[in-house]
């Protein structure tokens, strides 16, 4: 098994079932026939990003941070980002355009990835602008609306951002 199976089959697991220590993902593993040490599977947790957090059950896991189901923030912390960060919404079919001052695309994307909106494809963060693609049946229309709306952002002040009298 490569880094890359072994890596692949540990977030598997890691989705599925509480695991808690590193200890218990060698023996779920070994279960399996995988051979694996625990000082690799724990770069493997390093690697993938992992955290640990205690779910909604109160038990303690070990989670890969980028999980929507366990790390999605609250549409208020995207709010506070939208309304501190975005500078101006645009949109041109299912893509949406975020602008941000320099240096700060990443923590409003970081944002809106965490927060789960259920039209948001991906988005991808450059430096100071964020592009968004919206599932083609909610489309980009209305997901620029309702950025602006988590912003603050109302048509009149978008389109002066934008240069548009």
């Amino acid at each position: 098994m490569s880094k890359i199976q072994r890596q692949q089959r540990v977030s598997e697991i890691l989705d599925r079932e509480v695991i808690s220590t590193a200890a218990q993902l060698v023996t779920r593993l070994q279960s399996e026939g995988y051979a694996a040490t625990q000082a690799t599977v724990t770069r493997d947790l390093q690697d993938l990003g992992t955290v640990k957090i205690r779910d909604s059950h109160g038990s303690r896991r070990i989670v890969v941070a980028s999980t929507p189901a366990v790390s999605a923030a609250p549409i208020d912390h995207l709010r506070r980002m939208m309304g501190e960060w975005a500078g101006s919404i645009e949109h041109s079919l299912n893509i949406v355009i975020v602008r941000t001052p320099p240096g700060c695309a990443h923590v409003v994307a970081s944002a809106l990835d965490r927060s789960a909106l259920d039209n948001v494809m991906g988005s991808i963060a450059g430096d100071d602008t964020i592009l968004v693609i919206a599932d083609e049946h909610f489309g980009g229309a209305a997901l620029a609306a309702q950025l602006r709306e988590l912003a603050g952002l109302n048509d009149e002040a978008n389109s002066k951002r934008k240069g548009v009298k």
